[in-house]
């Protein structure tokens, strides 16, 4: 029974990472999103209902949890906005980068994201050589810069809900670095050589037109603060002070001029809200029939759990599938350190599930935000083919040297 009412959240994860290819208009829709995920979960949710109740209701705990700080950091950080256009030198796009991989950690690399991504753009507007400047920025400010704490990407906030210590992923800084340094050096001379190909008239008018960087809505930041503050209370406190933080942030005056410049809106939260609903529902009979058969998996050594996670994180959304191997390392009954697994397992998992994200514009969701708003703004973006093309050419060696190095 337990296989059949596992069939929904493979359906939902094939939807998620199938339909924004095939059917782009009808996934455009958050109603059409809500049509498809009431479909495919309420079977799943009233079994549920009947014979495992307290798991569901665990379940929607760590949703209510994931959702409200996703929410609170996306809320809070469309209310921080940066205009002005600096000299589109390599230097300043390395740093643009930098700082992106840093605050990730700090806001989620979705706020990272969103408060970055056009400051960015409109810096390189007035290049022509410029469409590996969205590829490198969801590498690093997207995807791999969020790996040092449990708010830098949605893997592994899950992860601190089902237990993980909140400070244990600093452990992870090594990885880290060895991974955002190695991409920031390739970036600056990719961008360098780019650079020394652009025409006179472009180099000029990209000195003509430089203004001086000015923030909106940094009030924020002390809402920032506040929501990190309230990861280390207890539920409901946690949730109850990040709403808070959020809804003072929102109704500030100060944030209005900022939402503004960041054309704010409710969508990309809504359609994440949306999905995970499901994906918290009908992942209950996945994950248990995952843990009861773990061992059939052939996977034991760290490194397969590596690029196990990894590879699917590229193609399904990371954080249900950090969730997947986590049961599956569960179920192999090692003696655990953390969580009931060897720490290696644990660090192969979360780098995984946060690295190979940036395979691509599927594996993470600031991928395709930082897609869409590129092109919004006319700035050239490498259709979804052409991104795989950098990601195996960039990311695989990547990954390959950390396996040798790590694992």
């Amino acid at each position: 029974m337990e296989f059949l009412f596992a069939i929904p959240f493979v359906l939902i994860l094939f939807c998620i990472a199938i339909f924004p290819l095939a059917v782009p208009h009808f996934w455009e829709s958050n109603r059409n999103k809500v049509m498809v995920i009431v479909f495919l979960a309420t079977p799943v949710l009233a079994w549920l209902m009947f014979h495992e109740p307290s798991a569901l209701m665990h379940s929607l705990e760590e949703y209510l949890s994931f959702i409200i700080l996703l929410g609170s950091l996306f809320t809070i950080s469309g209310g921080i906005a940066i205009t002005g256009d600096l000299q589109g030198t390599p230097r300043i796009n390395t740093l643009f980068l930098a700082i992106g991989a840093v605050l990730a950690n700090l806001i989620g690399t979705t706020g990272a994201s969103m408060v970055l991504i056009r400051a960015f753009v409109k810096t390189n507007s007035e290049r022509r050589q410029i469409q590996h400047l969205p590829v490198f920025f969801i590498f690093i400010v997207a995807n791999c810069g969020g790996l040092l704490t449990p708010l830098g990407d949605p893997p592994l906030f899950l992860g601190f809900l089902r237990g993980v210590p909140f400070f244990w992923t600093l452990k992870l800084f090594p990885m880290w670095l060895a991974m955002n340094g190695a991409l920031l050096v390739i970036f600056y001379f990719w961008d360098l050589w780019a650079y020394r190909h652009e025409t006179k008239q472009a180099l000029r008018l990209d000195v003509q037109q430089i203004k001086a960087l000015r923030y909106f809505g940094l009030h924020n930041l002390a809402f920032l603060a506040g929501v990190i503050g309230a990861v280390f209370f207890p539920t409901p406190w946690r949730e109850i002070l990040m709403l808070l933080m959020a809804f003072v942030s929102f109704r500030s005056t100060r944030s209005k001029r900022a939402q503004k410049i960041n054309h704010f809106t409710w969508h990309p939260i809504a359609e994440v809200a949306i999905l995970f609903f499901g994906i918290f529902v009908t992942m209950i009979p996945a994950l248990q029939l995952l843990k009861a058969h773990a061992p059939a998996l052939g996977l034991h050594e760290p490194w397969h759990f590596f690029w196990s996670t990894g590879l699917l994180s590229g193609f399904l959304d990371n954080a249900p599938t950090y969730l997947t191997f986590l049961s599956v390392a569960q179920g192999l009954r090692f003696s655990g350190e953390i969580v009931g697994i060897p720490q290696l397992l644990l660090v192969a998992i979360s780098l995984g599930a946060v690295f190979m994200g940036a395979l691509t514009y599927i594996g993470n969701g600031p991928n395709f935000m930082i897609k869409a708003i590129c092109e919004h703004a006319k700035f050239p973006t490498p259709s979804f083919v052409k991104y795989m093309g950098y990601s195996v050419g960039i990311l695989i060696p990547l990954f390959l040297g950390l396996t040798w190095l790590f694992f």
